[in-house]
């Protein structure tokens, strides 16, 4: 009868500590705006002027009967075959029927003519979706489409009179410490209001696009995709996902922001599915010492690890740029870069900045379309893995790939690199996580293809002042960077 939050109940413990003080006497306390020094003395106005835009939201599924289940067995002329024939249906065993099951969760009215915002969990799998509006009036809901990714499902139902409706806000503008009201169905009680504040912004649970608001708000089961309104009685989220040891709430709740939410239902209003862009890279963050291995000032942008056939190889992207900047904007890591390109247009050329060789590129890529992407890859995914032989460096024990080795880890057999066969517990190597079965591809963005290369590359980083050396290693065919110091303590 409960509703699951998105990707099930965070069922995990959370240690918060908050540490403030107050300072008086010697140092002038600072006068907050009154809009932000008071609390609201109630919310009833507000709660009565958004009410009838929230729906609670029922599903039915139908549970297949089980086939296969089994009788107990006895050998003939056991004393229990009697007994158990006793027992029996005289008809002998008779067919399963199949099971409908019901769920609760909530949702909001997005327009006069009928769409309604959900969660994708919400309705997931539904043979059969109802809406009941806050008067109490009761309509068959038809699946526009779903959004996996940002756990959000557009509904239409049909109504002979216009629907009161809610617009989104700008989750942006939102800022630690502001008043919300979260409104819904919890564990099946009916409408209900609570309310609380923002607890922390642009939070990333499992999901690639994830842009959650999180709220000491009330959220519990049933409660998913509810809105989250600010003061204006604007959403400014949908309630997806608690953090719980118990399934109840604790005051840690997760709302997906309009921002991104907007975004999805504008493109399955439009479409019935998401249309985003595809760079066609594999990336990484860069970490303070990826950054001093490859020269760089600070360690922000996103570190290309990986370029198959697609957009960016077609736009002479490379496996070790820095991407900077796209279609203009700065980019800070690689979760910011995935965002620019998922919002991005299809089809159109884009302007890229890479930072290459100490220098900066601007190159013009044309996107292609991720869901498509994905399809594809997951149809041509092929094997790869690692290696095995002799040279020891950094921690690492090293032999060149042959083609023997190279297919035994999986890999073509003219496969290049170096196989890493066994790494010091007490070093650098290990502790960022390499392993045997790694294979190192390239050192300081230079393939290597035998021990004599790799030490070369390590001597020319040493030459030339630089405290480690960046290396890029495969796992099973995944590409990333990892810096190693030269000359570790």
């Amino acid at each position: 009868m409960s509703i699951q939050p998105k990707r099930k109940v965070l069922r995990a413990a959370l240690a918060l500590s908050v540490a403030g003080s107050l300072a008086f006497g010697s140092l002038p306390l600072t006068v907050l705006p009154a809009a932000a020094q008071d609390a609201p003395p109630s919310f009833a106005d507000l709660a009565q002027q958004i009410s009838p835009s929230v729906v609670n939201i029922t599903t039915t599924t139908t549970i297949a009967a089980n086939t296969d289940e089994q009788q107990p067995i006895f050998p003939p002329g056991s004393p229990f075959e009697d007994l158990f024939r006793d027992f029996m249906d005289p008809r002998g065993p008779q067919p399963q029927r199949p099971q409908r099951s019901e769920a609760l969760g909530s949702g909001f009215i997005i327009s006069e003519d009928g769409y309604i915002v959900t969660n994708n969990h919400v309705i997931e799998n539904a043979d059969d979706i109802q809406i009941e509006t806050f008067t109490g009036k009761t309509l068959k809901a038809k699946l526009i489409g779903t959004d996996k990714s940002t756990d959000i499902a557009l509904l239409k139902v049909e109504s002979p009179e216009p629907l009161p409706f809610v617009p989104f806000g700008d989750s942006d503008h939102m800022r630690v410490g502001d008043w919300v009201l979260a409104m819904g169905n919890p564990l099946g009680q009916g409408f209900s209001a609570s309310s609380g504040i923002v607890s922390a912004r642009n939070r990333a649970l499992s999901g690639t696009y994830d842009d959650f608001i999180q709220t000491d708000a009330a959220i519990n089961r049933g409660n998913s995709g509810g809105p989250l309104f600010n003061m204006d009685g604007q959403v400014i989220g949908v309630n997806t996902a608690i953090l719980s040891p118990n399934g109840g709430s604790i005051g840690i709740g997760f709302s997906m922001a309009s921002n991104v939410v907007q975004k999805v239902v504008d493109q399955l209003r439009e479409f019935g599915e998401t249309r985003r862009g595809w760079l066609g890279v594999q990336i990484q963050d860069v970490t303070p010492d990826v950054a001093e291995a490859i020269g760089l000032d600070t360690a922000q942008g996103a570190l290309i690890t990986d370029v198959p056939e697609g957009p960016a190889r077609d736009a002479g992207i490379q496996s070790g740029d820095v991407v900077t900047s796209f279609a203009g904007q700065e980019v800070k890591d690689t979760r910011d870069l995935v965002n620019r390109v998922a919002d991005a247009p299809i089809g159109e050329g884009v302007p890229l900045t890479v930072l290459r060789d100490g220098k900066t590129q601007t190159l013009n890529v044309t996107l292609g379309r991720r869901e498509e992407a994905q399809t594809a890859q997951e149809r041509a995914q092929g094997n790869e893995s690692q290696p095995e032989h002799n040279g020891e460096m950094l921690g690492l024990s090293v032999t060149p790939l042959n083609p023997q080795v190279a297919q035994e880890l999986g890999l073509e057999p003219a496969s290049e690199g170096l196989a890493i066969t066994g790494v010091d517990e007490m070093s650098d190597a290990f502790t960022k996580g390499v392993r045997a079965g790694d294979v190192i591809t390239e050192a300081n963005q230079e393939p290597v293809a035998t021990v004599q290369a790799l030490e070369q590359q390590i001597k020319a980083a040493t030459d030339a002042g630089r405290k480690s050396v960046l290396l890029l290693i495969r796992r099973e065919g995944q590409p990333r960077f990892v810096a190693l110091p030269i000359n570790p303590s």
